[in-house]
């Protein structure tokens, strides 16, 4: 019958839609199922590492302490004799996993706390002072940041540039570079400046020191320290070390001396020593800077030490010049600033006077809020350069 049909076909499609939507929830229900699955597997592994990790960590503690100690000498038969961090001397085995031609007398090893048998090669100790002075890669200032030492600058690259590069040419020429170059000058010609520009064109590693630091509270400690400097400057060569206020440490010895006098001296031996010891520093120039050669001891100058004394003298107009192009390169200059009135009134300034006029001129640019220095910047900060270089002797108004 008509309606009996009408029934069965409306019955079939209502079960029809009713399977699809229950397919489509178990569908829903595994892709959910599936996931979780992931996150708990993802979060068993991320747990299984780190108790591999605990495990490692708590083997590591469980292990005995080892004793560090310095070799002091090698015996023919394998073994070596060294001195222990608890006070005594110990004829020790060494383990087969180190190799041997890596040990000499001075290195530090750890030793197995039961046999006393040197398990491993540790690195050698650093003092912070020094590790705190290098600096690994070479200082981004190159030649061009140096206006007005062209003849200056040679110098310095014939004996320190030079010898780093090309070591070839002294050999071929049958002379020894010079083993140690002195930069002298007034404060802020660009002793130090020079300094960092030879390290960045060699990219040598540039050891700074200040001469100050030298000067230790205990005895022995300076020298201590000054044995490490060339020492880590022997294993990161090719480099440079650059001994600023060298008047610190190298000034005239006296007969009659305060205890810490004799230690300053002392200090000096050991630079003495190591300017011009036996042993030789392969890649290793150094420069030392003072503006007091006059109070520096004779052994310091002589040849074979500081070889080459180089004075900076203060820039002439052409170097003035030059510098004032190398400050305000990136500076917004108006243009109707007459460097002609500025050269003339910067005669017998140095160049870091220079450089702190012009940060001074756009100092007195951003009080008004502006970004464009003119002349009348350039006039207040020159005056208050000079003012403050002359002291009192400065007159109640520069003008130019």
């Amino acid at each position: 019958m008509p309606g009996t049909t009408d029934a069965k076909d409306e019955g079939g499609v209502d079960d029809s839609a009713y399977s699809q939507s229950y397919t489509r929830h178990l569908e829903r229900r595994l892709r959910a199922l599936e996931t979780e699955k992931q996150i708990l597997q993802a979060e068993r592994s991320r747990l299984e590492k780190e108790t591999q990790t605990l495990r490692t960590e708590l083997e590591k503690l469980r292990q005995s302490p080892l004793i560090t100690a310095t070799i002091t000498e090698m015996l023919e038969d394998g073994r070596a004799i060294v001195k222990s961090s608890t006070g005594p001397n110990f004829v020790v085995h060494i383990a087969s996993s180190i190799p041997k031609d890596k040990l000499q007398p001075g290195s530090l090893v750890a030793l197995n706390q039961r046999s006393f048998a040197i398990t491993q090669e540790l690195p050698p100790s650093r003092d912070p002072i020094i590790r705190a002075m290098e600096i690994e890669e070479a200082p981004n200032v190159s030649y061009q940041d140096i206006g007005g030492l062209q003849d200056v600058l040679r110098e310095i690259r014939e004996t320190v540039e030079l010898p780093l590069l090309k070591p070839e040419l002294f050999e071929e020429v049958g002379i020894e570079p010079p083993k140690g170059v002195l930069l002298t000058g007034k404060p802020g010609t660009g002793k130090t400046l020079s300094a960092r520009a030879v390290a960045h064109e060699t990219n040598a590693t540039f050891i700074r020191v200040i001469g100050s630091e030298l000067v230790q509270k205990f005895i022995g400690e300076g020298a201590r320290l000054v044995r490490e400097i060339f020492m880590l400057a022997k294993e990161k060569a090719p480099a440079i070390i650059f001994v600023d206020e060298l008047d610190a440490v190298g000034s005239h010895r006296l007969d009659i001396a305060t205890s810490g006098d004799r230690e300053v001296q002392r200090t000096l031996m050991q630079l003495l020593s190591e300017l011009d010891g036996f042993e030789t520093r392969g890649q290793v120039a150094v420069l030392g800077a003072t503006n007091r050669p006059d109070i520096l001891d004779p052994a310091l100058l002589r040849p074979g030490r500081f070889d080459r004394i180089i004075e900076f003298p203060l820039p002439d107009d052409i170097s003035r010049k030059e510098i004032f192009k190398i400050h305000i390169r990136g500076m917004n200059i108006d243009s109707a600033v007459d460097f002609n009135q500025l050269l003339s009134a910067t005669q017998g300034r140095t160049g870091a006077d220079i450089k702190t006029m012009c940060t001074e001129a756009g100092m007195f640019a951003i009080r008004d809020n502006r970004t464009c220095v003119t002349h009348d910047d350039f006039r207040k900060a020159i005056s208050k350069v000079q003012e403050r270089g002359l002291g009192d002797r400065a007159p109640a108004n520069i003008y130019f």
